[in-house]
């Protein structure tokens, strides 16, 4: 019967042509890699070494053996780790990124559907901006994220979209909810806009500056204020309208400025909510579990693509 023992004494001392190298690398005594090298001979009924002065000479069944050999023990370090993935998943942390409007859609009810599959995990959801992303997921303090991606770079980067949200102009007057909003009007508007320190590379912010500029028009606010329920509140107070993500519209009016409405642009213009993570990363287990529910969240919210 051969075991991973045997395996792992082969392969090192065919790769150093020496038992006693090979017993260095593992740590063992050298009789003991002898002893299952031998073993492994026994079992296999052929010779797999010849003894040249202090060294070895694999056999031309040592050459056939050890390609097979390799794979038997990466197919056991891969099911040790899935195992242990399985363990971390049950019993670790879950790390994910939900930046920008992605927290206000899927946060909390993102939580709910972990635990309610994993009840012993530790969630964490970490996220400011969008533009954090590429150095969390090089650093590996990310797997994946979902975020806004107008304003991501793609190199080195796999971004999967799964999702678009039309962007709309909030008021508090109703005059100005009566037909959809034109540039033209954007341009003149009293604005409240979030994300003032991150305002160059936030996703809504740059979709609306490209509407502007093909219309031949320049953006302007009169407040900046750092996030969207802040934007909300002041529209409800009447002291300047807005431009926001439906789905921040519907999830924040209702609390926030009940008094408020929306309506779309024109040409309606949208926010495109991706997956991201390395390009080429092999995700665990609670990394695909995420974008998973993730995914399943979002689309049930804004429009899936």
């Amino acid at each position: 019967m051969l075991s991973l023992h045997q395996l792992t004494c082969f392969l090192a001392t065919y790769e150093h042509r020496s038992l006693t190298r090979a017993a260095e690398e593992l740590g063992y005594a050298q009789p003991s890699v002898s002893e299952q090298v031998r073993g492994l001979e026994r079992s296999l009924g052929v010779q797999l070494f010849r003894r040249v002065g202090r060294g070895v000479v694999p056999t031309t069944a040592a050459d056939t053996f050890r390609p097979h050999a390799e794979r038997v023990l990466a197919a056991a370090d891969d099911a040790e780790r899935a195992v242990a993935s399985i363990r971390s998943l049950e019993t670790g942390t879950i790390r994910f990124g939900m930046f920008g409007v992605a927290r206000l859609y899927g946060g909390a009810d993102l939580v709910a559907d972990v635990l309610a599959r994993y009840p012993g995990v530790r969630v964490e959801l970490v996220g400011r901006h969008s533009m954090d992303v590429p150095e969390n997921l090089r650093r590996g303090r990310l797997e994946a994220a979902m975020i806004a991606v107008a304003a991501l770079s793609s190199e080195g980067m796999s971004i999967t979209p799964i999702a678009r949200d039309e962007l709309v102009y909030v008021s508090a007057d109703p005059s100005k909810l009566t037909a959809p909003v034109t540039a033209k009007r954007l341009a003149e508007a009293d604005l409240v806009m979030p994300e003032s320190t991150l305002r160059d590379f936030d996703s809504g912010r740059i979709v609306l500056r490209r509407m502007l500029h093909e219309a031949g028009y320049n953006p302007s606010t009169r407040i900046e204020v750092e996030d969207v329920e802040t934007a909300i509140e002041l529209v409800g107070r009447g002291l300047a309208d807005t431009v926001t993500n439906k789905g921040a519209a519907l999830q924040l009016l209702p609390r926030l400025a009940p008094n408020a409405g929306w309506v779309p642009l024109r040409p309606r213009v949208y926010d495109t909510m991706a997956i991201v993570h390395r390009a080429g990363a092999t995700l665990s287990p609670a990394a695909r579990l995420m974008i998973e529910l993730a995914t399943q969240r979002i689309q049930g919210i804004i429009e899936p693509l």
